[in-house]
């Protein structure tokens, strides 16, 4: 099958990146999908992708082939390298020659590492909407020049559609999430009503004695609420429940 022509390879690449809201989405795959991408359109031999995790510190995502994963691996473990620094000023890590003293300097074991595993230099573009900024993307050359900027430019956009779809697909699952419990809230409010009514008709008492009842049960026994109502309506609640008023 022939290669798409370079502009429909850059339309399926946004298209794809863009298209989270799918049901067997996965962040880690999403992410090898964007490094896969760098390599495929951009003129780098490799990439790979740090994510934030929920108290910012940087963790090994995604890689487009072992030995970049190697290596963003140990970055993590150094806390060193071009995504962390991209990570913390939120901004772009230009093009660094690796094998030069500058280089092993600022990266004294990053930079050694990455020479050694065949790289001529790297770029670090932040995971970025605004001014948030939830990961980083590394971009490897192992030729030697810097990357052509329109190359960097498109690197950066990639990134830019690729968190937009991490964050959304974040803000559709927490809004899940809170649907969820709103309707578990819903449920088990219709759950109590049914016990204090059936409670209170049991036992010739007033809706609200019913539910002091079950309440003070519950908090004695450290039961939720809910069980104990349940429990009611399933006629397997503790006799003692039942019989407390009488006595």
């Amino acid at each position: 099958m022939p290669e798409l022509p370079r502009e429909e390879q850059l339309a399926a690449a946004f298209v794809d990146l863009a298209d989270t809201l799918v049901q067997d989405f996965g962040v880690v795959g999403f992410l090898y999908s964007l490094a896969e991408h760098c390599v495929k359109l951009l003129d780098v031999a490799a990439a790979g992708v740090l994510l934030a995790s929920a108290d910012g510190r940087l963790v090994d995502a995604a890689a487009s082939d072992e030995r970049t994963r190697r290596l963003v691996l140990a970055s993590v473990e150094w806390d060193e390298g071009p995504c962390q620094d991209c990570f913390r000023t939120k901004e772009q890590v230009p093009d660094v020659p690796l094998a030069t003293q500058a280089a092993r300097t600022r990266w004294p074991l990053f930079a050694p590492r990455a020479v050694e595993a065949g790289f001529t230099s790297v770029v670090a573009a932040p995971l970025r909407l605004n001014n948030q900024v939830i990961g980083a993307l590394n971009l490897f050359q192992d030729q030697p020049g810097p990357l052509d900027g329109s190359h960097v430019r498109l690197g950066q956009a990639l990134a830019d559609t690729a968190t937009i779809g991490v964050l959304q697909q974040r803000a559709v699952s927490e809004q899940m999430a809170v649907t969820a419990q709103l309707q578990t809230a819903l449920d088990s409010r219709i759950i109590i009503e049914q016990a204090k009514g059936y409670l209170a008709n049991r036992h010739d008492l007033d809706v609200e004695e019913a539910f002091t009842l079950m309440r003070r049960y519950a908090r004695d026994h450290q039961t939720r609420l809910t069980e104990i109502a349940r429990q009611v309506l399933q006629g397997t609640v503790d006799a003692a429940l039942l019989t407390r008023h009488d006595g």
